[in-house]
């Protein structure tokens, strides 16, 4: 008998102090908690939207650059747990994708639906007509003095519309074009592309990154008036679903952004488009393969639109309200990572790109600015405004 009350008594105690345990311990559990929650409160869409802002140069505010630094943080921490010693697990390497460039691709050649060249029919060249337009308002290009009316001491205006990897490479190729001694001295270059704002977030004729360009321009001293020639990559910020489904987003994205382009710059005559470099190295979901690879096509997309007569598009105060200029492919510059390119060997490297993979590296720029610098100082539809 003595020695049952004495079990029973233990038991007693014994979960007694379990229960007393589990009371001390929920204030801990809610505390830690409670001390988590920030963590999971944080907002990683507007966190990633912060570092694309750093990478591209920008000053972040004290607040902008401490919510960064705790969302790294929080990042580390969700990668580390259930990783050996918690180390974070690299994200897989592609050096290329397998896909020919487009002005690689035949007429016969297919991607989706897709052929081959530049403007179609793996032709890399405009059909007669649209060069024709092209040379038409190529002879209008002239140094124009601030209320848009010839001057011999005018300049003529060239200003990039874009996001973050667009600034980062037209930044580079404005230092070395402005240091080239082949480059007219009647061109003034000015950089208006701007990290974290993609096609989306200039579909909005009032909205911050026009602001920000008509800043950049006043303090550059070019009007509006004299803007005659852009530059436009085409890209928007996590692009999702099939084919077809991003690359119309990014079409009536582009178009709009075109028409506020010329409404902005009355004087605008030429646009040259380009699409995004390689993309398989990317670590997250802003623009990875094979989006950046298909943006090209909705490049080619408008430019089709604007042949056949869409007056979306119209460039020709004869047939129409103008309001567009001329589009024209700018320099193509995506090839498949670490396969060379037929015509200029082309090929992007790990260490072309970022830690994100997905933004160029300091190399990255240096090499995507060459190419366009080539490029304007060469192409019969550009030397001769931009050369001396």
């Amino acid at each position: 008998m003595k020695t049952i009350l004495h079990t029973l008594c233990f038991v007693v105690v014994l979960c007694g102090s379990a229960a007393w345990a589990q009371e001390v311990a929920r204030p801990k559990r809610a505390a830690a908690k409670e001390a988590a929650a920030p963590e999971e409160r944080i907002d990683f869409d507007k966190a990633r939207e912060l570092l694309r802002k750093e990478q591209s140069g920008q000053k972040l505010t004290e607040a902008e650059t401490a919510y960064l630094a705790r969302a790294k943080a929080a990042r580390r921490g969700t990668q580390a747990a259930g990783q050996p010693g918690g180390k974070t697990q690299p994200a897989p390497r592609k050096d290329k994708i397998g896909q020919k460039p487009l002005t690689e691709m035949s007429a016969g050649d297919r991607y989706k639906e897709q052929d081959g060249g530049l403007y179609g029919g793996g032709k890399n060249e405009p059909p007669e007509e649209h060069r024709q337009a092209a040379a038409a308002a190529l002879a209008k290009i002239e140094t124009l003095d601030a209320a848009g009316r010839p001057a011999e001491g005018g300049t003529i205006g060239f200003a990039s519309i874009s996001m973050s990897n667009a600034t980062q490479e037209f930044s580079i190729f404005k230092r070395l074009a402005d240091a080239d001694a082949a480059k007219s001295p009647r061109v003034t270059i000015v950089d208006c592309a701007q990290g974290g704002q993609a096609m989306a977030e200039w579909v909005d004729p009032q909205a911050g990154p026009w602001q920000e360009a008509a800043r950049r321009l006043a303090a550059a001293k070019l009007a509006p008036e004299q803007v005659q020639v852009a530059w436009i990559k085409l890209a928007n910020k996590g692009p999702r679903g099939e084919f077809a489904e991003h690359g119309k987003k990014l079409e009536q994205d582009s178009l709009a952004v075109i028409q506020n382009t010329k409404a902005k710059f009355p004087n605008l005559r030429l646009a040259y488009l380009s699409s995004r470099i390689y993309g398989g190295y990317a670590t997250g979901p802003l623009n990875p393969e094979p989006y950046a690879y298909e943006s090209a096509f909705v490049v080619r997309w408008l430019i089709q639109r604007q042949i056949t007569g869409d007056e979306a598009l119209n460039h020709d105060a004869g047939r129409g309200a103008v309001r567009a200029p001329v589009l024209l492919w700018g320099p193509y510059l995506w090839a498949d990572g670490v396969t060379p390119r037929q015509a200029d060997g082309l090929i992007y490297r790990r260490e072309d790109l970022a830690a994100d993979g997905t933004h160029p590296s300091d190399a990255g720029r240096e090499k995507v600015a060459k190419l366009m610098l080539e490029f304007y100082k060469t192409d019969p539809l550009a030397k001769s405004w931009f050369a001396r």
